[in-house]
């Protein structure tokens, strides 16, 4: 079978063949049909990750495709089922135990034709939704689910960019009933992301200050919830954002900057929560509401197996709206 993997040298994945492995007791054979990146990968196949990835470990954590084999004991899945991965392997229900193994850092990841994986580690796939679609949901789309949990009807909510966290997040929010406003640098973005729901898109470049824009389009009072891409370069402005005892759902760290006034953050009475992508259990429930409201990730482009290291360069690029996907 065909491969990508990191080549240890900070350059771009390689190509590379192996043997297609056989699935051991309880576990399931899953021939691969699409990918997608996640701002994880890029950092782990330039070798910027936080921690340490091998050489030749192969990305990727989300993925979906078709049982093809199952190993002694599988009951959960059948050959012929579609599935997908799940971004945290051993994290079944039930509050964050810990990081624990993850895909494209201490187990070998989606890039590639065939995975042997555990039949606890996947989950079916919404029957409306292609491969390229249900391969965008483990992590970006769970993320967004968590980081806007609790969210409803007559609550404003700030999303960061149009990168898959922040469009999923947006549309999540809105099929809860929420108002949404976003931040962008690009006209062409805004109006996509007015398109899917937003009422108020600011130009992050023409308005630095946005955080105070945010409470003025609010009738000075802020939103219930920020999805915190930036990080440490926009956290003092999502502070401005928030409204007193409002949310803060950290889920990114990737903009350069001062970081966090505490004394700020201490007077708004707000709550900053990490967001850790989510369970099999929170994945099987968000997926149980995007069928029912037969909701369709945005994908902003889909590559060819043999272009991999093209939609690395692409995802690089930062121009993307939604997300990349790989078609194995």
């Amino acid at each position: 079978m065909r491969i990508f993997q990191v080549n240890g040298a900070g350059g771009p994945v390689v190509a590379a063949e192996r043997p297609v492995p056989t699935p051991a007791a309880g576990e399931v054979l899953v021939r691969v049909k699409a990918s997608s990146l996640n701002a994880r990968d890029l950092l782990i196949a330039t070798g910027r990750y936080t921690a340490a990835v091998p050489p030749g470990r192969v990305p990727l954590s989300d993925g979906a495709g078709i049982v093809e084999a199952v190993g002694d004991g599988v009951s959960r899945f059948r050959v012929g089922d579609r599935v997908m991965s799940t971004f945290h392997p051993t994290w079944l229900y039930g509050s964050f135990p810990q990081w624990g193994e993850l895909y494209g850092v201490q187990r070998d990841g989606w890039l590639t034709e065939y995975i042997a994986v555990g039949e606890q580690s996947v989950v079916g796939v919404p029957e409306h939704l292609s491969f390229e679609e249900a391969a965008t949901l483990p992590c970006a789309a769970l993320t967004a689910w968590s980081a806007v949990s609790g969210v409803g009807p007559g609550d404003a909510l700030l999303v960061q960019g149009t990168g898959g966290v922040s469009v999923f997040a947006l549309q999540f929010a809105r099929l809860a009933g929420a108002r949404v406003l976003a931040t962008t640098s690009r006209p062409e973005k805004a109006h996509r992301l007015r398109e899917l729901g937003a009422s108020d898109v600011l130009d992050y470049l023409s308005t630095p200050e946005w955080g105070a824009r945010v409470r003025a389009l609010t009738g000075g009072r802020g939103v219930d919830l920020v999805v915190e891409i930036g990080g440490a370069g926009t956290i003092s402005q999502s502070i401005a954002a928030v409204a007193y005892g409002g949310r803060i759902s950290l889920v990114g760290n990737l903009a350069s900057g001062g970081g966090m006034d505490l004394t700020r953050f201490f007077e708004r009475g707000a709550t900053l929560r990490t967001i850790t992508v989510g369970s099999r259990s929170d994945f099987e429930r968000m997926n149980r509401v995007i069928s029912q409201a037969r909701l369709r990730p945005v994908v902003d482009r889909v590559f060819p197996f043999d272009e991999t290291p093209d939609a690395f360069s692409w995802f690089a690029e930062g121009t993307r709206f939604g997300k990349v996907v790989i078609a194995h």
